[in-house]
């Protein structure tokens, strides 16, 4: 375990050299592939071709195992409909040898596009596939190798971390799998702190784990490690008062307050804003805590520089105090407006002498000070299919704020809990250049919308609890040829491959681009590597190193067995969302469909040999077209459905932040009937039976009015009950008598969500928030607008999209 760190005393700020500090890399050029047009033929009479016809048409397999041949598999999508595994979709595995597979780093950290990396730039053109890198660097891990060493082996040259894919020439020289360059092996290394043996390098943890953990040296500060530092910005006016959260927050900062991630130095403070900002002394001794309040919001000053930000330990029972009489505080407060800018501009005051997480909470549009916005969107335009204006933000106040928090290692997370327009494009930006957090509660009220107050503790819970780094930077490295030309999600860019992340949680994902600049033909395996080097909330700063290995291939064949479907939907969801803002939601959504027309086409155009009829993909992507389907009907992408122009970048701000198994649920549902399980094919864990219902197609007419349906979107689940389901099945799961006893908008009960629980017990285990529905109207205004694959007010159904991209192809 860890120990607390005997570092006292507040952090000064930080000089900006973070490259050196991790350490340089080979430069990164910024490329951008030759757009390239597939011709395309059709002959709709020719019969399918066999797997051996297929492999010599594309230039035979170079011994892939059968997994990558049925990858290869021509799937002819006009006329095979069931194309749902029964199971959820896996990455797929990398054609790597079997030792080799054994260390690779998870696909739930590290996943490419292409399992199989294309040897030439001129081969990815040809594939017509994107290449790109999903990380989720800071996840929950159950296992972690943290390795405490006075040398921390790297290359000398580009600065890689010794890991399992380097070479060892002999005992005492190594060869550097990104660089090839040769190191020299220290003494320190030739012993192996697990067996406590001498002479093994290659068997250290280092070499025997693609996922390890350092504890840095002083090497790698720049100044002692910060202690955990939270402050609290709390919207407290009329309308925050209406909308009833803040009982609910201070309540669960009360019950979590012993679990706030920290040691004996965690410092603590409030902040409250309406028209004037109200701070709070909390200093040891005080028989109370004393309200502040600076009325000058255009020349905010901090009151008292000692007081504001205390120890939570030494001033535990005032900060208690002060949150069981928040509430109270302002209940009959009469203020409507809101000085948000000013408020953060005191909580950079605040924060600048240390770093740490400020925490905002925000129920209406800024209308005072620097930073005020107006309301900009048209409720007339929320259905409009022509495009959609203000996707950019009013103000860059609040990213030059956030670079300046960045600066000084101060993460932003907002908490927007609105029930009118708030123009979170500008709002996002505090959190978007901070590495900070966004969470959005539209039409949130504490008795009006009992859902959204559900899923606002819950989220809680998890926020104020979870585990987070501090002045975090990660960079990424890739074997020598390979470029990375543009980063996805919330940090800001230092240099050209060093992301700064002031702020760092297990919550948060990051997509990149890449591009082949040089020929890997003198290479059989490409690797990247990203480490993270952070400040633990012990204390500690810590270095997270995670590599992944995949095999280089010549072949169109062996680029189409290695794609993976759900990590180029994701890298294009990404892609989408920028071109949205850069360009217009027209053209992302162009885009998209082109995607699905360039891979029909470039497949076809390689198989022309075999005259294919149809839209033929290979079994990897047959998912792709339905997958891209459901993109264009989430609501950061449609057109014509009625959207609130919050709820849009809101559901921007996810594409670019989540990680792929949750960013896949929320795309495309898992749907399973659950009246009708058996123990066929079930697992059993720890003397439990864990059924596995099939999974089934996003449709109406797999939903049946004799059945029981649970849609899993992530973090959100839908129960939905038909008119005559079996009785016994309502009694035991819900706890009614009968279908006709089920109120309408029902609160779920603990029976219920133990069933949801013991069935989705080999999904996930982290809360969720479940909410069932009769078969009603109320239900299909939720539950079915999910069924992607079935045509809603103004967009396609799946055959009809397949129509239109054979429509698009043949032009």
């Amino acid at each position: 375990g860890e120990t607390s760190s005997s570092t006292t005393g507040s952090a000064s700020p930080l000089p900006n050299s973070y490259d050196s500090l991790e350490g340089g890399s080979y430069p990164v050029k910024f490329a951008r592939g030759p757009d390239v047009k597939c011709s395309i033929f059709f002959n709709l009479f020719q019969p399918f071709p066999d797997l051996s016809q297929l492999s010599a048409a594309l230039g035979g397999l170079s011994g892939v195992p059968e997994l990558e041949v049925e990858a290869l598999r021509p799937v002819n999508l006009l006329q095979e409909r069931n194309l749902l595994p029964p199971r959820p979709l896996e990455a797929p595995e990398p054609n790597l040898s079997a030792d080799l597979r054994k260390v690779n780093c998870s696909p739930q950290t590290f996943r490419c596009t292409l399992t199989s990396v294309p040897q030439t730039q001129a081969l990815l053109n040809k594939a017509r596939l994107p290449l790109g890198l999903l990380l989720h660097p800071f996840r929950d891990l159950q296992q972690l190798p943290v390795i405490t060493s006075n040398t921390i082996v790297r290359c000398r040259s580009c600065r890689t971390y010794i890991n399992p894919f380097v070479t060892f020439l002999d005992q005492r020289r190594w060869k550097c799998n990104l660089c090839y360059r040769v190191n020299d092996v220290p003494d320190e290394f030739m012993y192996n702190p697990v067996t406590r043996s001498y002479g093994e390098p290659h068997k250290r943890p280092e070499v025997q784990n693609a996922t390890v953990e350092f504890i840095a040296s002083s090497d790698y500060m720049l100044r002692p490690p910060q202690p955990a530092v939270y402050l609290f910005v709390l919207d407290v006016s009329h309308n925050a008062v209406e909308a009833g959260y803040l009982k609910y927050l201070c309540d669960s900062i009360l019950e979590n307050l012993d679990k706030l991630p920290g040691d004996t130095r965690t410092r603590i403070g409030f902040l409250t804003f309406d028209s004037t900002i109200h701070f709070y002394n909390l200093q040891e001794g005080l028989s109370q805590p004393q309200m502040l309040v600076v009325s000058d919001i255009d020349d905010v000053f901090i009151p008292s520089h000692d007081s504001l930000m205390v120890n939570l330990k030494e001033s535990k029972e005032l900060v208690k105090d002060l949150l069981t009489s928040l509430p109270a505080m302002f209940s009959q407060s009469r203020e409507t407006h809101s000085a948000l800018g000013p408020a953060l501009q005191a909580a950079f005051k605040l924060m600048s002498p240390t770093g740490g997480r400020v925490t905002v909470f925000l129920t209406q549009l800024p209308t005072l000070g620097a930073g005020m916005l107006q309301s900009r969107e048209d409720p007339n335009q929320r259905s409009s299919s022509k495009g959609v204006q203000h996707l950019g933000p009013a103000t860059d106040f609040y990213k030059k704020l956030a670079l300046d928090c960045s600066g000084q290692q101060i993460g932003v997370d907002l908490f927007l809990l609105s029930s009118q327009y708030a123009d979170l494009t500008s709002l996002a930006c505090m959190s978007k250049y901070s590495a900070g957090s966004i969470f959005y509660y539209p039409s949130f009220h504490h008795l009006h919308n009992p859902a959204q107050l559900e899923k606002f503790q819950r989220d809680l819970g998890r926020y104020l609890t979870r585990k987070i780094g501090f002045e975090a930077v990660m960079r990424i490295r890739c074997t020598k040829g390979l470029s990375i030309h543009t980063f996805h999600g919330n940090f800001f860019v230092r240099s050209t491959d060093l992301l700064s992340l002031a702020n760092v949680n297990p919550d948060s994902a990051f997509a990149v681009q890449m591009s082949i600049e040089d020929s890997l033909a003198d290479s059989s395996l490409a690797c990247f590597q990203a480490a993270l080097l952070y400040t633990s909330n012990k204390g500690k700063r810590r270095i997270r190193v995670h590599t992944l290995c995949l095999p280089v291939v010549n072949q169109l064949s062996d680029v189409y067995a290695g794609a993976d479907v759900q990590a180029i939907t994701c890298l294009l969801a990404n892609m989408a969302i920028d071109r949205s803002i850069s360009s217009s939601l027209s053209d992302a959504r162009d885009a998209l469909v082109n995607a699905v027309v360039d891979l029909v086409s470039a497949y076809k155009s390689n198989v022309s040999s075999l005259q294919q009829s149809g839209l033929v993909v290979p079994a990897s992507m047959r998912l792709f077209p339905l997958y891209i389907l459901a993109l264009l009907k989430q609501r950061a992408l449609r057109t014509g459905t009625s959207t609130r122009l919050d709820e849009r970048v809101f559901a921007m701000c996810e594409f670019k932040t989540q990680p792929l198994q949750q960013l896949m649920r929320m795309v495309h549902p898992d749907l399973y009937r659950l009246d009708n399980m058996s123990d066929q094919g079930a697992l059993h864990l720890n003397d439990t039976v864990v059924p596995q219902p099939p999974l089934l197609h996003l449709s109406a007419e797999r939903v049946s009015r004799d059945g029981a349906f649970l849609m899993d979107c992530g973090n959100v689940f839908y129960l939905w009950i038909g008119k005559c389901c079996n009785e016994m099945f309502i009694r035991d799961v819900l706890g009614c008598p009968n279908y006709a006893s089920i109120p309408p908008n029902m609160k779920v009960n603990v029976k219920t969500k133990e069933f949801i629980r013991r069935c989705r017990a080999v999904v996930t285990e982290t809360p969720f928030c479940l909410f069932s529905f009769r078969d009603d109207a109320s239900a299909k205004s939720t539950f079915f607008l999910h069924l992607v694959e079935d045509r809603t007010d103004s967009a396609s159904s799946y055959s009809e999209f397949l129509q239109h991209i054979q429509q698009q192809m043949s032009k």
